[in-house]
């Protein structure tokens, strides 16, 4: 058994995909579009593991402004060694990224640093 893909509910479908693609070097697949139920859908394709499933329908995106919810708290993404972490970090910070947590060692063990994608959903970047 496998993680397959994670979804991630977004306001602005287009920005959102065109910014993780270039952020972490992803591929889209084609736009899937419901019209009875207005759902649009990429999936962004990393070089390993699961799928990335952004997801958007305007009554979600509605809610989501003035809703807190329970859920998925953060995704984490192994960039391969400490000074990949340091240089995406200083990459999104000159980019205007929220930079959410710096790079550092965690009680657990982790070296990561944590930024804010532009809709402020949690990304760790770590090792």
């Amino acid at each position: 058994m496998y993680i397959e893909h994670l979804a991630l509910w977004v306001k602005d479908l287009e920005a959102m995909k065109n910014w993780y693609v270039r952020a972490f070097s992803l591929t889209a697949n084609e736009r899937y579009h419901n019209p009875r139920k207005q759902f649009s859908s990429y999936f962004l394709t990393f070089p390993s593991g699961p799928r990335l499933e952004l997801m958007h329908r305007p009554d979600i995106a509605e809610a989501m402004a003035s809703v807190e919810t329970t859920g998925w708290a953060h995704i984490a993404l192994s960039v391969g060694a400490k000074e990949e972490v340091d240089r995406f970090t200083e990459h999104f910070r000159a980019e205007g990224i929220t930079i959410a947590g710096e790079p550092r060692t965690t009680g657990d063990g982790y070296y990561e640093s944590v930024i804010r994608d532009p809709e402020g959903n949690l990304i760790e970047l770590t090792v």
